[in-house]
């Protein structure tokens, strides 16, 4: 049975589709909620560690005594051989635990915007399910560089490394495939006052209502490449 190891930050920012794509194959899913104090001893060796994202910086050390903690734990489970999957902050926290920096972007990226593929270096099982192009949901302020040894397979006009694989069995994603049109309600609910502040806003996207109406959103033509994704990591479990 495939065993899931969650990291999550925020009430408002959990695994969503990720956990619903591996429940209905038998799975069982875990999460350590962060913010409540819960330890992150005794995680074990999942089958793949997921990290959520968050509204915090990874720079944010001394506000939030478990974000060290949190990246000395990535970097031991990506020692160990673990699959490591990292959404928007969860991919600048295995980005930092692998010595890259990570830092505030040219102006914010929030709402539907385009993500532009290139698998071209990538493992052939992961490579055939990439589209050229497709929306995907945003929400962050701050990137990263690319870690040493790491391959780019993903950019917007905003944020160059949108997306990468370390290994065979470390992927980071700036965007937020996982979303649903609940866990958009919940991240617009609570961080409603992030939007306004730059160009790459929902203000000026002609899908404005898919953070405004959560009965409208993209989130169906984002769930085969999160299953795909999901599914390649779990084939490097050992």
């Amino acid at each position: 049975m495939i065993y899931t190891q969650v990291l999550q930050h925020v009430p408002f920012e959990g695994p969503a589709a990720i956990a619903s794509i591996l429940r209905a194959r038998g799975g069982i899913v875990h999460t350590t909620r962060l913010w409540e104090g819960e330890s992150l001893e005794g995680i074990g060796r999942p089958d793949l560690l997921v990290v959520m994202g968050g509204p915090m910086s990874v720079n944010d050390i001394d506000r939030f005594p478990w974000l060290a903690p949190e990246i000395e734990a990535v970097k031991a489970q990506i020692a160990a051989g673990t699959p490591v999957l990292g959404v928007c902050l969860g991919a600048q926290l295995i980005a930092r635990a692998l010595g890259a920096s990570v830092y505030r972007g040219r102006q914010p990226e929030i709402g539907w915007w385009p993500v532009e593929f290139d698998g071209a270096a990538l493992p052939e099982r992961l490579r055939g399910a990439l589209p050229a192009r497709m929306n995907a949901m945003h929400w962050h302020g701050e990137t990263f560089d690319l870690p040493t040894g790491a391959i780019r397979f993903a950019s917007s006009p905003i944020a160059a490394n949108q997306a990468f694989l370390y290994g065979d069995r470390i992927i980071g994603l700036q965007f937020h495939l996982e979303s649903t049109a609940l866990s958009v309600a919940q991240l617009l609910a609570a961080a409603a006052g992030e939007i306004g502040r730059s160009t790459y806003q929902p203000v000026r996207h002609r899908a404005q209502r898919d953070l405004v109406d959560p009965t409208s959103y993209h989130t169906g033509s984002t769930r085969p490449l999160l299953a795909s994704i999901l599914d390649y990591l779990l084939s490097r479990s050992r």
